[in-house]
């Protein structure tokens, strides 16, 4: 009976167990959708400023405007920032992005370059301080969805970085968003900017729905919109540099709070992927935990037959 006992404090303890991994699930769930949403209303503003840079580069020819934001210097020391989670529970999201920051600096060390980190989550900033890594700065506390303001401070350390000459460039580590079961750690070089990398390219917005009580992603192909110059004989009111050099930080804004948005639904879809196994793995577990229950109550049943046979036939 102490067996059947523990058996039975076992399978109830799965259950509540289970009943957490689901919750977990349905709010991260929930955060995906808010991210999404969240990447939608930004879209505009993006579009709009990627086509008014867009037509600047056709009327200036950005190779012969000398800004900061675009001087290519021989490099010795590069930047690296690092975008991870504040918390676990959610795969192998973090350990993905670190391993491949680790594997980028190793690469820079090779090449006998310097690097320094700019690391934003929690688990970044314990795994690489643990190391005594070079770190310039650190970020935590970050909403569950990005929001422009702290993309704006995050810039403003990598362009201070930048500008001072303390790095020559800046690369930024990210998870980018492929689906609900699926991310890939990318690099992506942020400073300086690309002079031909104004143009509108076509991109992908992922829809999270229900169907039969299951999550799915949907993907829809967004196409770039015509570029629409500007009038030849339109004149501007500033010196053309100028507003050039007042939009640049914002396009570096806007590329981050991107990767931030895509780093944000790549650990919420991990957490829901991580959750889901986990209550699939609950309910195999209390199947197995129930058979094994009712295996050992039926034994019991049939120990005490038997002995209440063989106490009626002592008697005899």
């Amino acid at each position: 009976m102490a067996n059947l006992k523990l058996i039975r404090d076992r399978i109830q303890s799965v259950k509540n167990t289970k009943k957490i991994t689901e919750a977990m699930r349905l709010v991260a769930a929930a955060r995906v959708r808010r991210a999404q949403e969240q990447v939608l209303s930004t879209r505009p503003f993006a579009d709009r400023l990627a086509q008014v840079l867009y037509n600047l580069q056709t009327r200036l020819q950005f190779e012969d405007v000398d800004l900061p934001l675009f001087k290519k210097r021989e490099i010795r020391s590069v930047g690296l920032l690092v975008i991870t989670g504040d918390r676990g529970l959610c795969g192998a999201y973090n350990t993905n992005v670190i391993k491949r920051a680790e594997t980028r600096a190793q690469e820079l060390k090779a090449e006998g370059l310097e690097y320094k980190y700019v690391l934003v989550g929690r688990k970044a900033i314990q795994y690489f301080q643990r190391r005594s890594q070079p770190i310039d700065a650190t970020y935590t506390g970050l909403e569950q969805i990005p929001t422009a303001a702290e993309a704006s401070n995050i810039a403003d350390e990598l362009l201070s970085l930048f500008l001072s000459e303390s790095v020559d460039r800046v690369e930024l580590v990210y998870t980018k968003f492929v689906s609900l079961v699926s991310s890939r750690p990318v690099v992506q070089t942020l400073l300086p900017l690309d002079a031909q990398g104004f143009e509108a390219a076509d991109d992908e917005i992922f829809r999270l729905t229900t169907r039969g009580g299951e999550f799915e992603v949907e993907r829809q192909k967004v196409t770039a919109a015509a570029q629409r110059s500007f009038p030849k004989d339109m004149l501007f009111e500033q010196d053309p540099v100028q507003i050039l050099d007042a939009l640049l930080p914002l396009y570096l804004n806007n590329q981050l709070l991107r990767a931030l948005q895509e780093s944000a639904a790549s650990e919420l879809a991990a957490r829901m992927t991580a959750m889901n196994n986990a209550s699939d793995n609950a309910s195999e577990l209390i199947n197995t935990l129930t058979l094994s229950y009712n295996k050992a109550r039926q034994a019991a049943i049939t120990q005490e037959i038997l002995e209440v046979v063989g106490g009626a036939e002592a008697l005899k």
